[in-house]
């Protein structure tokens, strides 16, 4: 059959959704990566309310309402050290879409976008729906990039490169020093960092910073987003923040690709972002705890594991057979390579459930790799 563009045929459906549809309904899911926590009550409250006002039955601005643009500002004057001016934020539809339309506006046909591998799916197959030349780079053995293997693979050809802190599907959190090499590359070079921060609440050992903390917004694009700081996974809603020139050249892809963000996915996030945030700190104190039992068990399984300190994701090293053998036994974990080709041999656990399922998943897990072994 003919009539497919060449981009679409570069790409193929997640490794992810693929595992996550033909789970069985029984099996217990470490696949997906959603909090198995409520949307916070004031969120919820809040898009309840613009609803029933009528608040909810027109497009919105482009770039979102100002009053959500400007909690997303004050999010990041609080939780950051760095500060966006709200007329150079773009409310999205997630975070994904943030990451669409980064990519979009940045990336030329034939112009390389250098990403981490194993890294988050999404960033090789944008690379190449805009035209681009995928270039992933290996990381380094505690599983995060490496600021002089980036600049290694910079040519002239290069147009992004992509930085994920905390990580999925690592759960690696990159430290200070390199995300103020990884702003320095950008500026020396000339070429956009794109940093996803989708993950930044959920950091157990040290700080999150981003590279938009060690410079101005010349070549820092940040994407963040509600799906998983407020398990807002389903109201889709995310953002991002750029210079002036480069909102404005992205606004240009958003408002034809989505024209807005959902207005009662809005008005919840301007109430996640500028309420309460003790619900996020529990989930943060949470998902460490359930990292440390995964830990506990996947190391008494003799399997290598790097700690991962932020998200809650976790990669070991798994033997030949490993992660099909825990699938057929009812555990749902996602092949490494869905996440390019040097994660073959690892598997992405994610440890979003609690931690009575949790310890029945790990138990089927050490009958899983004495199957193998």
């Amino acid at each position: 059959m003919s009539g497919f563009s060449a981009r679409v045929e570069r790409i193929s459906i997640s490794g992810i959704r693929e595992v996550f549809e033909a789970a069985g309904e029984d099996a217990i899911n470490l696949g997906l990566g959603q909090p198995d926590f409520p949307t916070p009550e004031n969120a919820r409250n809040a898009a309840i309310e613009a609803i029933e006002s009528g608040e909810t039955d027109a497009y919105t601005s482009n770039k979102g309402t100002e009053a959500l643009r400007e909690a997303i500002a004050a999010k990041h004057d609080r939780d950051n050290d760095f500060s966006v001016d709200p007329a150079n934020v773009i409310a999205t539809a997630g975070g994904s879409e943030a990451l669409h339309i980064a990519i979009e506006a940045h990336v030329d046909a034939g112009e390389e976008v250098i990403f981490p591998d194993p890294g988050f799916v999404s960033y090789e197959a944008l690379t190449h729906l805009a035209g681009g030349t995928p270039k992933p780079v290996e990381l380094r053995e505690d599983l995060t990039m490496a600021p002089e293997a980036v600049e290694a693979a910079i040519t002239d050809d290069t147009a992004m490169f992509v930085v994920n802190s905390p990580a999925n599907p690592t759960g690696a959190v990159q430290s200070e020093a390199d995300m103020r090499a990884f702003a320095q590359i950008a500026d020396e070079h000339d070429v956009v960092c794109l940093s996803d921060e989708v993950y930044e609440p959920f950091v157990f050992d040290g700080d999150h910073h981003s590279p938009a903390d060690f410079t101005d917004w010349e070549n820092v694009v940040v994407v963040n987003a509600c799906s998983k700081a407020y398990s807002m996974t389903g109201w889709r809603l995310g953002w991002v923040a750029a210079s002036h020139e480069r909102t404005e050249r992205m606004l240009r892809v958003h408002q034809y690709a989505q024209a807005c963000a959902s207005a009662p996915a809005q008005y919840a996030a301007e109430a996640a972002l500028s309420g309460p945030q003790d619900r996020v700190d529990e989930m943060r104190a949470a998902f460490e705890e359930r990292r440390d039992v995964l830990l506990d068990g996947l190391e008494g399984m003799s399997l290598d594991v790097p700690t991962p300190q932020g998200a809650f994701y976790a990669m070991p090293r798994v033997p030949d057979g490993w992660v099909d053998e825990a699938i057929d036994r009812g555990v749902v974990v996602v092949p490494g390579e869905a996440f390019g080709k040097r994660g073959a041999g690892h598997a992405r656990i994610s440890y979003a459930v609690d931690i009575e399922t949790l310890q029945e998943a790990l138990e089927i897990m050490r009958e899983a790799t004495a199957a193998v072994r």
